[in-house]
């Protein structure tokens, strides 16, 4: 249950990362509003899965979720770089994650 609080806890993550473009530099009210809820709501999600998954991994796969949605979907969305050293760097990303849980399957 842990690891799926987690999983949840990093596309909320994703959320509020992009939030941050909406909210022009915290000058608009809903979207900088949203975007600090979901930082919280992010922070403490990630809390609860540390209780049970070591601080490290918890922390590391939390980033790494939220980079890799956060760059995914700023390509999607703001139009931003997709070449391949990007794309291979995102994908070392995502290995490191999948490395992460199978390493604390053992």
């Amino acid at each position: 249950m842990a690891w799926l609080v987690l999983a949840v806890a990093g596309l909320v993550e994703v959320g509020w990362a992009i939030g941050l473009k909406y909210t022009a530099g915290f000058t608009r009210l809903w979207p900088s509003a949203a975007t600090v809820a979901g930082g919280l709501a992010s922070l403490f999600l990630l809390a609860q899965a540390a209780r049970t998954i070591p601080i490290g991994t918890a922390y590391a796969v939390w980033t790494g979720i939220g980079a890799v949605g956060t760059a995914v979907l700023g390509m999607a969305l703001f139009d931003e770089s997709h070449d391949a050293v990007r794309l291979a760097c995102i994908g070392l990303i995502v290995v490191g994650i999948v490395g992460l849980r199978l390493a604390a399957v053992r």
